[in-house]
């Protein structure tokens, strides 16, 4: 995320903010261990951010949560905003290594084992997802660390105002721009990402992801391939 006001002191809130959403998901007692792991990384990570000196120009700062974290971390810096705690607007965005935002064969989706990692088509799908779900703007862009042609990134920005409106945006957008990108891993046989979407149906009753059939290893004994 980035302040928009440009003051170290929005930067430092906004830090405080992100600790305090992420210690009372961390409270949650249906909280799953490996889940409760990546909040007790994300609390060091942030409680420790201002102390390595990473600001070079803009004041922002990054955090790898989860679905949860970011929306409630998203509504805390929204409400943050319309209340005057922080001075100015608020930019969130996300880095390409994430779960939905790239197609590339030989980085991120290189753990994608049913043959679609070579298919640029889940970025492309995320960023329209994204469009009209609530981002500010989206933009897709080639490159990405790896090569040019061999990855597609999709990205955006969300501009937090302080309004309902803005509100309504985190919900929707984030929400989406993480679930998607869980559900093509669960699809493909990712253990941890078929309990992330197995959680996230039975926390929102509207989301119907269809879910894997896993071929026992007899069966494929028998076969001849």
């Amino acid at each position: 995320w980035v302040c928009a006001s440009g003051l170290a002191s929005d930067l430092q809130e906004t830090d405080k903010i992100a600790q305090n959403v992420i210690k009372d998901l961390m409270s949650n007692k249906d909280t799953p261990n490996n889940v409760l792991e990546q909040y007790n990384n994300n609390l060091k990570w942030i409680q420790e951010a201002e102390n390595a000196k990473l600001v070079v120009g803009s004041q922002a700062r990054i955090l790898y949560s989860d679905q949860m974290g970011r929306i409630n971390i998203g509504l805390a810096f929204n409400q943050a905003v319309r209340t005057g705690q922080l001075k100015g607007p608020i930019i969130l965005a996300r880095d390409h290594h994430d779960v939905s935002g790239t197609d590339s064969p030989f980085r991120e989706t290189a753990n994608i084992e049913d043959g679609s990692a070579f298919c640029a088509d889940m970025s492309i799908q995320n960023v329209i997802g994204d469009s009209f779900r609530g981002a500010t703007w989206v933009a897709v862009h080639n490159g990405g660390g790896v090569g040019w042609g061999e990855v597609m990134n999709g990205g955006f920005g969300m501009f937090l105002d302080g309004s309902i409106k803005a509100d309504d945006n985190i919900r929707h957008m984030l929400y989406w721009d993480v679930i998607n990108g869980v559900s093509r891993r669960s699809w493909s046989g990712n253990r941890n990402a078929r309990q992330t979407v197995e959680q996230a149906m039975a926390n929102e009753s509207k989301l119907k992801v269809t879910m894997p059939n896993e071929l026992a290893e007899e069966c494929m004994k028998k076969l001849s391939l």
